[in-house]
């Protein structure tokens, strides 16, 4: 794992010094980690929510294409 040394005004390290608590990442690094990671899905989801809308015209789907959605769905929001 590379190491990278950052420097934080006090308003942020402040920021991180409460969320540390908060979310039982148990230091700041860890801390930041996930909030990169999260930007990082978040980034992911744009690009693949762009890509989506720029596919071409929409087509008409059943109930049941959506259940298979929701389930693929809440199967990721497992693993995360």
């Amino acid at each position: 794992m590379a190491t990278m040394k950052i420097s934080l005004p006090d308003e942020l390290q402040a920021v991180v010094d409460q969320q540390v608590p908060e979310h039982a990442s148990g230091s700041g690094s860890e801390c930041l980690q996930a909030l990169i990671r999260r930007q990082r899905d978040v980034q992911l989801l744009r690009g693949v929510l762009m890509d989506g809308a720029n596919s071409g015209p929409a087509i008409a789907m059943g109930a049941e294409v959506f259940q298979t959605l929701r389930a693929r769905a809440h199967a990721w929001a497992a693993d995360v």
